[in-house]
C-alpha cells in the first residue's frame, strides 16, 4: 500500500508509473492505493520486494504487508453498510 505525492505533473506521471509496473507485475488493484499479489514462497517475496525497492518513485511513502491465506480469507469486508462474502484464499497455479 502506498501514498505518493501527486501536486505536480512530474509526481502524478511517476505514481502512474508505479501503480502500471504493480500492474505489470501481476499485483491486483485492491483498492486505488493498495495493491496485491499472491505469493508462494519467502523467496518469491523478497523477489517481489527488491524489484519494487528498485521502482520506487521519490516521496511518499511505500508499505508491503505480508500475511498468509488463513489470514487473507479472514478478511471482513463491506461495500456500503453490505457485509461482502468471505474471500476465497487465491488460486495457485503451476506451470510446467
Amino acid at each position: 500500500m502506498f501514498d505518493l505525492p501527486v501536486i505536480d505533473p512530474a509526481e502524478r506521471k511517476a505514481a502512474t508509473a508505479f501503480r502500471n509496473t504493480l500492474l505489470d507485475l501481476g499485483f491486483e488493484m485492491a483498492q486505488f492505493s493498495v495493491y496485491m499479489r499472491f505469493c508462494t514462497s519467502q523467496a518469491q517475496i523478497d523477489t517481489y520486494c527488491r524489484r519494487i525497492e528498485s521502482i520506487l518513485p521519490e516521496g511518499g511513502k511505500v508499505n508491503i504487508l505480508v500475511f498468509t491465506d488463513k489470514q487473507y480469507e479472514k478478511i471482513i469486508s463491506y461495500h456500503g453498510r453490505k457485509k461482502q462474502a468471505q474471500k476465497k484464499s487465491p488460486d495457485q497455479f503451476e506451470l510446467f
